[in-house]
C-alpha cells in the first residue's frame, strides 16, 4: 500500500492530463465538422486554438512519460528531448493553420459567405463547456502545483477566450445577420493561436540550440554564489541547458583550498539545487585564479534573455 500510495500524485497527474485531453480532442473535431457544417470562419479558428491546447496535454502526458523511462548507454538523457522536437514540429504546424485561418478571412471579406448562426451557437457553447471541464480538470486539487499541469491549464484557460468569441459572432449572426463578423472573430481568435505558437516555437528552438532557460541569469547567479559561499572567490565557464525542461549545469569554481573539499562541494550543489532548482550541475572546483579568453564565459548571456 505504501509503494502504491507514494506514485499516486504522479498518477493523479496522468489521469488528469489524459481526461482533459480526451475532452479537448473530442471537442477539437466537433468544431471542426460544426465550422464546415455551418460555414463557420470563427469555430475553425477556435478549433485551431483547441489544437493549441491538444497538443500541449499532449506533450505534459508525453514528458510524465518519458521521464519514468530510464536512461540508456545510448541515451543518457532518456527520451525527454523528443517532447522539445515535437513541440517544435506543432509550433511550425500552428503558425501554416493560422495563415490559412488569416487568409481564408481576407476572401470572405471579399465574397461573404452564408453562415448558419444556430448551429455555430450550439457548438461554440458545447466549445466553452468542454473548456470550462478541462480546466477544472487541470487545475482541481493538489495536481496544479505541477509545472505541465499548469501550463495546461493556461493553454486551456486562453482558449475559452475563443470559445466566447465564436459564440459573440454567432449571436451577431443570428440577430442581425451580419456575417462579416465571422470573418473578424476568426482573424482574432487567430492572434491568439499565433501567439502561443510563437511563444512555442520560441522556447523549443532556445532547448534544440541549447540555449538557457530565458529566465535565467549567469550574472546574477555568480554574484549570488560567491555571496552566498565565503570559499567561493570566482565562478566562470558556465554552461547551463534544459532537457525535457530539467536544467542542467556544468561549472567552474575557484575557491579558497577548504578543509573538508566533499563539504563544500555539497554547499555549492545544495545552492544550485534551492535556489535555481538545478539538481543536475557539474562543478569543477579549482585553486588558480582563470586566466584565458573564456574566463567570463556566460557574461554578455542575460543581455539575450532580457
Amino acid at each position: 500500500m505504501a509503494h502504491s500510495h507514494s506514485h499516486s500524485p504522479a498518477d493523479a497527474n496522468v489521469r488528469r492530463l489524459l481526461l482533459a485531453f480526451i475532452v479537448t480532442t473530442i471537442f477539437m473535431l466537433i468544431e471542426v465538422v460544426g465550422g464546415i457544417i455551418s460555414g463557420s470562419l470563427a469555430l475553425l479558428a477556435d478549433a485551431g486554438h483547441m489544437l493549441t491546447d491538444a497538443a500541449a496535454l499532449l506533450f505534459a502526458l508525453l514528458a510524465v512519460w518519458f521521464a519514468r523511462q530510464p536512461p540508456s548507454a545510448h541515451r543518457t538523457f532518456g527520451w525527454l528531448r523528443l517532447t522539445t522536437l515535437a513541440a517544435f514540429v506543432n509550433a511550425l504546424a500552428l503558425v501554416l493553420i493560422t495563415v490559412w485561418i488569416v487568409w481564408e478571412a481576407l476572401q470572405r471579406f471579399y465574397h461573404p459567405q452564408p453562415v448558419a448562426g444556430l448551429t455555430m451557437m450550439v457548438i461554440a457553447i458545447a466549445g466553452l463547456l468542454a473548456n470550462i471541464l478541462a480546466f477544472w480538470l487541470l487545475h482541481h486539487g493538489s495536481e496544479e502545483k505541477n509545472l505541465n499541469v499548469r501550463a495546461a491549464a493556461l493553454h486551456v484557460l486562453g482558449d475559452l477566450l475563443g470559445s466566447v468569441g465564436a459564440i459573440v459572432a454567432a449571436l451577431v449572426i443570428m440577430l442581425t445577420g451580419w456575417t462579416p463578423v465571422d470573418p473578424i472573430l476568426s482573424v482574432l481568435v487567430s492572434a491568439l493561436v499565433l501567439r502561443s505558437a510563437w511563444h512555442l516555437l520560441k522556447e523549443s528552438v532556445n532547448e534544440l540550440l541549447e540555449g538557457a532557460p530565458s529566465t535565467f541569469d549567469i550574472g546574477t547567479l555568480k554574484r549570488h554564489l560567491r555571496r552566498a559561499i565565503p570559499e567561493v572567490r570566482d565562478v566562470h565557464h558556465v554552461h547551463v541547458w534544459l532537457v525535457g525542461e530539467k536544467p542542467l549545469m556544468t561549472l567552474h569554481v575557484q575557491v579558497i583550498p577548504p578543509r573538508d573539499h566533499d563539504k563544500l562541494l555539497s554547499e555549492i550543489q545544495h545552492f544550485l539545487t534551492h535556489h535555481y532548482q538545478i539538481e543536475h550541475a557539474t562543478v569543477q572546483m579549482e585553486y588558480q585564479r582563470c586566466n584565458g579568453p573564456d574566463c567570463t564565459l556566460g557574461e554578455s548571456q542575460p543581455d539575450h534573455h532580457h
